[in-house]
């Protein structure tokens, strides 16, 4: 794609990679990511962000488009991760007389990553940039996803490069702002993005949308995914909700099954919950990537469990997705537990353990033997059921689970 106008000026310059399969070596990209990078141009010249770097080349290329790289003035590192920085060493080569701008913290790692020592200097929280015609000015975002992120500002455009604040998954499929594409098609990428990536770090999220609230954006340009120039309050208002872990009144079932007897259960459990008028999606943990599951959990404020035991414990797909949801720190989930067992129990009450310490709203719980009986499925849908009424805010159920 080539180099785009944001505001007058200000250049999009970035590239998008659909060739890497796992974004940091975990996540999938089915419909791949965008590095977006930033050209600033006054009388000196700015590049905000850079790229992962096998792309380094073709960012050079789009730079190329407005302005002779040998003419960069300033490298500005919002964010040490390699997706964004890997490009510097190439950058620093094509322009060796530019200054990289960084937070304090970033210093270090400047070293460790890329060896580059020279030619760096630590911008302060709140500090300007005169870069005749254009200023910048940096905010210290820290844990925004790593200790050293920073934001930075154009004042003159009022436009905002928050680095992964507010990005997505998602390449570009030939556009680059919010109002040239149907931005529903592109939220899921967006959460997934964010509830895998930015998620545990909800509070200093939070953090930076306060810090950010007194300035005046009309642009939101982060370094994934869309730019956001008809309604930047709109993702601002996505990630808040998400980082406060507001969901949805409905119902996610996450289970594993080994020979179908705890499918046969989660099934139970959805129908309890469709029942009573709350939407459901169900969800096979051994089978869907857990950056999906992790997806769905943070959407629904409801979230169902169903292991077998397996080696006295929790069936290995489920109790991996549970430990992400404890390092991402997902709080404020209505659940409920399912689980079988053939010889010796233990799934349910190591589930319970873990929901326990989480500090979710457990409803109930239901263990069977072996195959499910018509019994086993009843207290099932009735499992479902509970969570969906808890959810309405309605009386508990005089049945037991």
């Amino acid at each position: 794609m080539s180099a785009r106008e944001i505001r007058p000026g200000i250049f999009w310059v970035g590239v998008n990679d659909r060739t890497t399969d796992l974004f940091e070596g975990v996540w999938p990209l089915p419909h791949g990511v965008s590095y977006n990078a930033y050209l600033v141009v006054g009388e000196k010249i700015a590049l905000i962000d850079g790229a992962k770097a096998p792309f380094a080349e073709e960012l050079l290329r789009n730079i190329s488009e407005i302005i002779p790289p040998e003419k960069l003035d300033y490298l500005v590192v919002n964010h040490m991760e390699p997706d964004h920085s890997g490009s510097l060493p190439q950058l620093r080569r094509a322009a060796p007389g530019a200054t990289v701008l960084a937070t304090q913290h970033a210093l270090p790692m400047l070293a460790h990553f890329y060896g580059i020592t020279g030619g760096v200097r630590a911008v302060s929280d709140g500090e300007a940039l005169d870069l005749g015609g254009k200023v910048l000015r940096f905010f210290h975002i820290p844990f925004v996803h790593w200790p050293e992120t920073m934001a930075t500002y154009e004042e003159t455009q009022k436009v905002l490069f928050p680095c992964d604040a507010f990005g997505g998954f998602h390449a570009l499929d030939g556009v680059l702002f919010d109002d040239e594409v149907d931005v529903a098609e592109y939220e899921d990428e967006i959460l997934r993005y964010f509830s895998n990536i930015v998620g545990m770090h909800s509070k200093p999220v939070l953090r930076a949308i306060e810090k950010l609230a007194g300035i005046e954006i009309e642009v939101i340009a982060p370094s994934h995914g869309l730019v956001w120039r008809k309604d930047p309050g709109h993702i601002v208002e996505l990630y808040s909700r998400w980082a406060r872990m507001e969901a949805r009144p409905e119902v996610t079932v996450v289970f594993g099954s080994m020979y179908g007897f705890t499918a046969r259960m989660a099934e139970a459990v959805a129908q309890g919950s469709a029942e009573e008028g709350v939407p459901v999606r169900v969800l096979d943990a051994g089978r869907i990537h857990v950056s999906y599951l992790i997806r769905e959990a943070w959407k629904r404020k409801g979230l169902v469990l169903g292991a077998p035991t397996y080696d006295t414990g929790i069936f290995p797909p489920v109790e991996y997705f549970l430990r992400l949801l404890e390092r991402k720190r997902l709080r404020d989930r209505v659940v409920g537990l399912f689980g079988s067992y053939g010889w010796k129990g233990g799934s349910v009450p190591k589930m319970r353990e873990r929901v326990e310490a989480l500090g979710w709203d457990l409803v109930g719980e239901v263990s069977f033997h072996g195959a499910p009986t018509p019994e086993d499925l009843a207290r099932a849908r009735e499992l479902g059921a509970e969570v969906a009424r808890r959810l309405r805010g309605s009386a508990p159920s005089p049945k037991g689970l």
